[in-house]
């Protein structure tokens, strides 16, 4: 993709599934019931299906952005969690690039992030800061962190 203030990142669909919430659970060593047990989030008036981690929402933004930018390294997000994931919605994730700072080799890329639940709007927003090397095959050095473009 061309890397421009005001392109749109491509959107990523993803389907969520009540399986990928229980591997999702054991990794995380998150015993929430609310990510396994759909009858206790019925019985907590949470709605009727299981709530997907935190984490995974992150990650879908963060495989937005990696699919833009293949050869990009992150460099920050900053997000906020604003509704839940359901077990069997598909969500998409996406944004817009706002900035574009160059560093001598390299270019700081700003984009508005966004993972939409269809009907009902953002559910993790934020913004993040990819690294993007202004030529190919080109090492960036970044905050002491070596990354080898191949």
């Amino acid at each position: 993709m061309k890397a421009e203030p005001g392109n749109r990142i491509p959107v990523l669909r993803h389907r969520v599934s009540g399986e990928a919430m229980q591997v999702w659970a054991r990794v995380l060593d998150d015993p929430n019931p609310i990510h396994v047990d759909r009858e206790f989030v019925r019985s907590h008036g949470l709605g009727d299906n299981l709530i997907n981690q935190g984490p995974a929402n992150l990650a879908y933004l963060i495989n937005a952005l990696t699919a833009a930018f293949p050869e990009a390294f992150l460099e920050s997000i900053d997000v906020r969690f604003l509704g839940n994931v359901f077990a069997g919605e598909t969500v998409e994730a996406g944004g817009v690039i706002e900035a574009i700072e160059s560093a001598g080799e390299h270019s700081r890329i700003v984009c508005a992030m966004s993972l939409e639940a269809p009907g009902r709007g953002p559910v993790v927003a934020g913004r993040a800061t990819v690294i993007l090397p202004n030529r190919k095959n080109q090492p960036v050095i970044v905050k002491g962190h070596l990354r080898e473009w191949i």
